[in-house]
């Protein structure tokens, strides 16, 4: 798999609700940026306790899911951008059920392993303001995924974004999403274990699969 990178976006922390703040409005930025293992050079996450961090360090957001969002919400002027759902990487061609928890992707000289789906929260409901997005999400699977920098280095849009390894597992990002917040019924005591044991899953998400044993 390699896929063009449209844009790099980044986020500035501003106010957004109720005194909080938030960088989820990500905008492109132009030229070589460096990408560590916090994530690209001047991207903020304002909350660090649910979002950032080396296993959450770049997000990507599937610009094909845009198409659905139109048909969902309406035509918002807001879903021209490359950043609306806080995406880092702006990429067609890429899909939750195509990507496995472990793949690791080329990207400029920095490599990127793909660490876990990412959990809807109310942000993105105030930021389109419109109710129900989270339920779409959870419904249609639709939620993105984050990578950990494995190895650090420096990318511009228009390069490619390629798959280097294949984890060659079963449990791709579509199947991790729904174990954990999907149909409960949809998963059994055994995957929840070999789930809590997933090596490139982030210990959150593995700590939640265990979790879910009882």
């Amino acid at each position: 798999m390699m896929q063009s990178v449209h844009s790099l976006c980044i986020g500035k922390a501003r106010l957004f609700k109720g005194g909080s703040k938030s960088a989820i409005a990500k905008q492109p930025i132009a030229g070589i940026v460096r990408i560590g293992t916090q994530g690209l050079e001047g991207d903020v996450q304002a909350d660090r306790k649910v979002h950032g961090g080396p296993d959450m360090a770049v997000h990507q957001y599937p610009l094909d899911h845009h198409a659905f969002w139109r048909e969902e919400i309406g035509n918002l002027a807001l879903l021209d951008d490359f950043g609306a759902f806080g995406s880092n990487l702006a990429v067609l061609g890429m899909l939750e059920h195509q990507i496995g928890i472990g793949d690791r992707f080329r990207f400029g000289t920095a490599l990127l392993e793909v660490s876990q789906p990412r959990q809807p929260c109310w942000k993105i409901e105030h930021r389109f303001q419109k109710k129900n997005m989270v339920e779409a999400i959870l419904r249609s699977g639709r939620c993105g995924w984050y990578y950990r920098v494995v190895e650090e280095g420096q990318a511009q849009s228009g390069e490619a974004l390629a798959l280097e390894y294949s984890a060659a597992t079963d449990w791709t990002v579509s199947r991790v999403f729904n174990a954990l917040w999907g149909d409960p019924e949809s998963v059994n005591t055994a995957q929840l274990k070999e789930l809590s044991r997933l090596p490139a899953l982030t210990p959150k998400l593995q700590a939640k699969a265990e979790g879910k044993l009882g």
